[in-house]
Formats: structure tokens, sequence, C-alpha cells
């Protein structure tokens, strides 16, 4: 049975939120992008990079082995130049150390980034991504 954190986000006995990649592209990553409605209040919004894998899960709205979470996005080139594509998905495994010695776990972060969004802020509105 799916956990909720958040009150106010409930489905119906039965439905489960299990977006493709490109209903979370199109109806949630866009619409947070252009400040639009979101179909449901399904994704929180953290600071991914702050937290260890095994934190997130208490951090999500609900889910018991797949979190979704919007994080903002801290571009490492502010200036530089981006492709011409409209997404970009981005698989991140967690590794505990760091290389060469670090031990790969089963913690594994699919990234998904717009693309043609970019502003001269490095912390614009519009930058942000949706982790699933």
């Amino acid at each position: 049975m799916e956990r909720e954190h958040n009150s106010s986000f409930h489905l119906p006995p039965g439905f489960r939120f299990h977006p493709t990649d490109e209903e979370l592209i199109i109806h949630y990553l866009q619409n947070k992008v252009a400040s639009r409605p979101l179909p449901a209040s399904a994704i929180a919004e953290i600071d991914l990079y702050k937290y260890n894998p095994w934190e997130l899960p208490k951090k999500a709205l609900f889910g018991k082995d797949e979190w979704y979470f919007f994080s903002p996005r801290d571009r490492k080139y502010p200036n530089g130049a981006r492709p011409n594509r409209a997404a970009v998905k981005k698989a991140l495994v967690f590794y505990r150390a760091r290389s060469p010695k670090g031990v790969k776990t089963d913690w594994i972060m699919n990234e998904y980034r717009l693309l043609g969004t970019a502003t001269k802020s490095s912390k614009s509105k519009g930058a942000m991504r949706v982790s699933g």
C-alpha cells in the first residue's frame, strides 16, 4: 500500500501515480517551469543534493519504491550553450565514497531536464528538473 505524506494528495483505491517519461516532461516539468497548474500535486520540491538517497523516501509526498521530486537546477557553467533538444533524461547511480574505491549501490535517479529554457541567471525561475 502506498503511504501518503501529504494529506492534500489522494488517489482513489486502485489508482497509482506512475507517469511515463513523456507524461513527466509534458504534464509536470513543462508546467512547473512555466508556472502553470499541475494535473496533481504529486511531486515534492526539494534540493536533492542535500540528502543521501536513503533519506529521500521521507521527503516524498508518497510512494513505496519510486519517488518523484522537483529540484532547482544549478548550472555548472552559467553562460554555457545548450544543445537544441526539447528534453533530456539522464540516469545517475549513487556510489558510497568517491571513485575509484566507491561502492556502487542500487539507488538510481532518473533526471529529466528541459532544454531551451536557459536564461542568464544560474538560479532562474525556469531552471527546474524532475527526478524519479
